[in-house]
């Protein structure tokens, strides 16, 4: 070598020592300073790398946690217009800052990646809100009808995640939420709903829900739903959110939640549901309370198994057992062979349901259009007379003139009071039955609050039930006493004083419909009229059919020993169908035979004042007053008139009864058409 290539040599080396990479120490570069406007592609540098990780635990020895990011993925998920920055809006620069200690509890926690979903979602709500009020302002100003602006969807699911049960702090780990959106949605790999990997998402959210509740996921795969989704990758059954719902999720140990999940049973089983609530189960949790039986309570929750299964609760085999496990504890053979899913349409399965329910049909259309076709024709025919001069002006039941002071006594105060109190008793039923019957109606969860809720207004429809019962029974022991004991045997049964139907009741109301149709003179009346027996023997059908029914739902166990299970689903419908028809009939019907007719308008208080005018009286039951001269009895009926204070009070309480019947009817309509509308 020569002395000029040694010396080229020796200053090579030099530079080469002298220079940053060939120090013994490299200097790290600087930081770069991260901001909105980072690209993508500085993060990348690192996270793009496939198996970039970093280590956890005390020591740093612990498996790594993979921070590698499939940029394929990110593509096709729904952030992908989003910037790395966007999210991870706590990274202030690149490369990021050490953690504090040798490795900390762990590095990723120390880093303290703070992805604000809730926020960021929040505030794309808002701004979403807000363009949708500009949009809204422009079309006021310009003269055009505007809608409501609603809340955005994904407000929506914000504020339900908000308040659920997942949102909330962990017990062992206060800082921490007891599921964050990513534990559940993922991290980069979230997809629109309409995509095939939300398909996928959609099949193995089971699996992402069992990573925390691992005993449900278990009893969920063996269950008829998870079957279908985990074997055979069913997409219509059910999975955890269609349950539970996606983000509103409760505890399952609160009412609220125990209603919800019922009622996002039906979205699927809709035919199941309706025919569930249409049971007193049913229609008490429609009106929001959870203290009867529901799906879960019966089916079971995560490991529901088709009835035909030997292993599921709802096996003929386990069905006594089930229902008699939590509820009633004395149930038997007979009581839990009821139908709770009994369908009226179905005559294959459900003859005799099917039978009462058109036989209840039938009767309904029968009742009203006779009784209320009669009403319109009376109303009508006594108008026109009235208005040409035909008919005599009824006097004024309180304010008798000197030249006419007597009164004619109709009834004693003992029926008085009697009558007062069954009317109070079949207002409380219709108040207390009408607002179970019809729990879906928008006034009855309001009203069933007023009430107490739904145990304390069965217990009022059942003391009200049982004071109907004593009156009824009672008013039969009082007849047959004066018959048999008092009489002596000589009431003619089918006499003036009888109130049992006769050939001469029939002859009644055929001059009646003559006289609606001004083909005859309008016919005189007795002691009783037609109607007025037809009033009369009503409570004892009713108290019949809506009586033996209601007593067998009150004692359905002791009835259940002797009777067969489908008696207790025909005595829910024929109890709710007759006390509508009961309801309805007396609110309209009854109500204008005695009050509403022009001649009565506004108020007949006789049944309050037990008398009335005896030129009234001569009126309206002419063969009646006929009969008591003739007899020499009429004396012996007449008696002074009411008191003004007597006479007042009594018109105070016939226009608060007559006003609360009408409110109940307005109830009973209302909730009968909705329930047809549903």
């Amino acid at each position: 070598m020569t002395v000029r290539h040694a010396s080229i040599l020796a200053l090579w080396f030099a530079m080469l020592m002298l220079s940053p990479a060939g120090t013994a120490t490299e200097r790290p570069s600087a930081p770069k300073p991260v901001n909105a406007a980072t690209p993508d592609a500085a993060c990348l540098d690192c996270h793009g790398n496939k198996g970039f990780a970093a280590p956890q635990g005390e020591s740093g020895d612990s498996r790594k946690r993979a921070l590698h990011v499939d940029l394929g993925v990110l593509r096709d998920s729904v952030h992908a217009k989003e910037t790395c920055v966007a999210c991870h809006t706590d990274i202030d620069q690149i490369p990021h800052r050490a953690p504090q200690t040798s490795y900390g509890a762990d590095v990723a926690t120390s880093i303290k990646h703070r992805v604000d979903c809730v926020g960021c979602h929040a505030r794309k709500g808002e701004e979403a809100m807000a363009l949708q009020v500009q949009n809204s302002m422009a079309l006021v100003l310009a003269g055009l009808p505007v809608e409501a602006v609603p809340r955005s969807k994904v407000e929506q699911e914000t504020a339900r995640y908000l308040g659920s049960i997942h949102a909330q702090p962990r017990k062992d780990d206060p800082s921490r939420r007891n599921a964050a959106c990513w534990d559940c949605h993922g991290k980069h790999d979230v997809f629109p709903m309409a995509s095939r990997q939300a398909e996928v998402y959609r099949l193995s959210s089971p699996q992402t829900c069992g990573a925390c509740h691992e005993k449900a996921l278990k009893e969920y795969t063996n269950s008829a739903h998870g079957a279908k989704v985990k074997r055979e990758g069913k997409l219509d059954s059910a999975v955890c959110s269609d349950c539970h719902s996606a983000h509103k999720i409760a505890s399952i140990k609160e009412d609220p939640a125990k209603l919800a999940i019922t009622t996002q049973c039906g979205s699927c089983h809709e035919k199941e549901l309706k025919s569930y609530r249409d049971t007193y189960h049913g229609q008490v949790t429609r009106l929001g309370y959870a203290h009867t039986a529901k799906c879960a309570d019966c089916h079971g929750s995560h490991n529901i198994l088709p009835s035909k299964n030997p292993a599921a609760p709802t096996h003929p085999d386990h069905r006594l057992q089930t229902c008699s496990d939590e509820c009633h504890k004395t149930a038997t053979a007979g009581f839990i062979s009821f139908e709770p899913h009994g369908n009226t349409h179905d005559y294959q399965r459900f003859p005799a349901l099917w039978l009462a329910s058109k036989f209840m049909i039938a009767l309904l259309a029968g009742v009203f259009l006779l009784f209320w076709s009669h009403s319109a024709l009376w109303f009508y025919r006594e108008y026109q007379e009235r208005k040409t001069g035909k008919v005599q002006v009824r006097l004024d039941q309180h304010g008798a003139t000197a030249a006419q002071p007597q009164y004619v006594q109709r009834f004693s105060w003992q029926w008085r009071l009697a009558h007062l109190l069954l009317a109070l008793a079949v207002m409380t039923l219709v108040l207390t039955g009408t607002t179970v019957l019809y729990a879906d109606s928008f006034w009855a969860p309001t009203l069933i609050k007023l009430l107490g809720g739904p145990k304390v207004a069965a217990i009022m429809h059942r003391v009200a039930a049982a004071t109907f019962g004593l009156l009824f029974f009672g008013h039969i022991g009082v007849v047959l006493h004066r018959i048999v004991v008092a009489d002596k045997g000589r009431f003619d049964w089918f006499g003036p004083d009888s109130l049992l139907p006769n050939r001469q009741d029939g002859r009644d109301f055929i001059a009646m419909l003559r006289w609606f149709f001004a083909k005859g003179p309008r016919p005189v009346f007795g002691r009783w009229t037609y109607w007025e027996k037809f009033d009369y023997w009503a409570p004892f059908w009713g108290m019949f059919i809506i009586g033996l029914s209601g007593l067998t739902l009150w004692f359905p166990v002791f009835f259940g020993r002797f009777l067969p299970g489908w008696v207790f689903n025909v005595a829910t419908l024929v109890h709710g169908e007759e006390a509508f028809l009961a309801a309805v009939f007396l609110f309209t019907v009854h109500f204008f035979n005695c009050h509403f007719r022009p001649e009565k308008l506004p108020l007949d208080v006789v049944m309050f004042t037990g008398s009335m005018t005896l030129q009234e009286f001569q009126h309206e039951r002419p063969l009646e007053y006929q009969r008591l001269l003739a007899e020499g009895r009429l004396e012996q009926c007449l008696v002074g008139a009411p008191t003004p204070r007597m006479a007042r009070y009594s018109r105070i309480l016939g226009l608060c009864l007559i006003a609360i019947g009408l409110g109940l009817l307005l109830l009973v309509l209302l909730g009968f058409v909705q329930n047809l509308a549903m």
